[in-house]
């Protein structure tokens, strides 16, 4: 079993190129669907991979299935719309770093 999923979003068909992520329309109903995903602990990292106005963005989320994933990001306002889901992959960790020091 893997310790979390790996998400690859891309920019989708309603991404508007001359526009920064965050003007991108929909942004405020996305940003909040995130932070309540963060809040409730099922994303445990997320962010643009690269630069900030990148077309990929990654996030780590903690589900049991690829299923449980899809369907709890799939609501998120910008999915299949401004973003779309590249990849799910199952993620182990092996190497971690002490959180205490």
């Amino acid at each position: 079993m893997s310790d979390y999923y790996l998400v690859e979003y891309a920019q989708g068909p309603a991404w508007v190129a001359d526009k920064r992520r965050q003007e991108q329309p929909g942004w405020h109903a996305h940003a909040a669907f995130m932070d309540n995903l963060v809040e409730g602990g099922f994303i445990v990292l997320g962010g643009p991979v690269g630069d900030l106005e990148g077309d990929q963005a990654l996030l780590v989320v903690d589900a049991r299935t690829e299923e449980e994933a899809r369907t709890r990001l799939a609501t998120d306002p910008w999915v299949n719309g401004v973003l779309s889901i590249q990849s799910v992959r199952p993620w182990t960790v092996w190497l971690r770093r002490d959180q205490g020091r």
